[in-house]
């Protein structure tokens, strides 16, 4: 095979029930920077929350002492927009947030580990190592991998398989159902909502499909909601990937994996949701060993005889 893909399929097969030692060892103090984001972590901000949480983090000794005027100032929003956000983050007001962040600034300048490197990090690199922090935690979470291994079973058994995403989680379901095809015999994708998504879902009901996989990632859509729900009301199972663990999502959905999603830019980055992804994708594959030997062996033939790609 020329792309190596099939090769890659077998060598990357997961092996269940086996733990990592790292997984298991005892946690590194958090740097005060890691502290602040804490505070912010598990809630969903506007970008003009976000841009205060930017600035209380990279100037953390300086804004936890400044008053409600001085940070709307500093950040270029207004007074409102601060106490929206402390409240947002569950404080009475701005106060009660000062409160919480000059302890944490007090060990910053009295030379708490790592704080130089934070200093000295651009947005970006924030973004990045915020990003980091989230693979870092699905790969504990995925420490013992029965789990994914028993929804990627369920998932190649069923066929015709759909998979959902809508608004922003188009991109994550496409790129799911695209490497899909290459393993499972019929992948669906429903990327809208209202009565289009109804007949698909019937549809593959009816074609003897038993499982969706949601992608729901945020700003989370009622219409997804809908979606879900009309699932479970034709009769078909749903597995999620989203961010959060609770919620009505997941409250509708018979599985849930939750793999979180960078929240340091304007617009949402998904390294960890797609790493989830292609673990799922690998779990489908070992589940029927001699399917995807089989498909990938005919696209690849395919791909040769009509010439799909550059010889890189």
């Amino acid at each position: 095979m020329a792309s190596g893909q099939r090769e890659r399929a077998q060598a990357a097969a997961i092996t269940p029930g086996r733990r990592s030692s790292e997984a298991e060892g005892e946690a590194v103090a958090a740097s005060p920077a890691e502290r602040v984001r804490a505070l912010f972590g598990g809630h969903r901000l506007s970008p003009a929350q976000r841009r205060i949480a930017q600035f209380l983090t990279d100037h953390l000794t300086e804004a936890a002492f400044l008053s409600i005027t001085e940070l709307a100032e500093r950040v270029g929003v207004s007074q409102p927009s601060v106490t929206r956000f402390a409240s947002s983050l569950g404080f009475s007001g701005y106060p009660a947030l000062r409160e919480a962040l000059q302890p944490i600034a007090l060990s910053a300048v009295a030379g708490a580990p790592g704080e130089g490197e934070e200093r000295h990090r651009n947005e970006l690199q924030s973004a990045i190592d915020a990003e980091i922090e989230n693979l870092t935690s699905l790969r504990r979470a995925l420490a013992d991998p029965d789990r994914i291994l028993g929804i990627g079973r369920e998932l190649a058994r069923s066929v015709p398989l759909t998979v959902v995403g809508l608004r922003i989680s188009v991109s994550l379901a496409e790129y799911f159902a695209y490497a899909a095809r290459r393993i499972h015999p019929d992948v669906r994708v429903v990327t809208r909502g209202g009565s289009v998504a109804y007949d698909g879902l019937l549809q593959a009901r009816e074609a003897g499909g038993t499982w969706v996989l949601a992608f729901a990632m945020p700003r989370h859509a009622k219409e997804t909601l809908a979606v879900v729900r009309a699932a479970r009301g034709v009769g078909l199972r749903v597995a999620l990937i989203t961010d959060l663990a609770l919620g009505p999502l997941a409250e509708e959905a018979d599985e849930v994996i939750t793999a979180g999603t960078g929240s340091r830019l304007v617009f949402d980055s998904y390294a960890a949701p797609g790493v989830l992804s292609a673990g799922i994708l690998q779990a489908m594959a070992d589940a029927d060993p001699e399917r995807t030997q089989t498909r990938l062996e005919k696209y690849e033939h395919a791909s040769e005889q009509y010439d799909f790609f550059l010889d890189d």
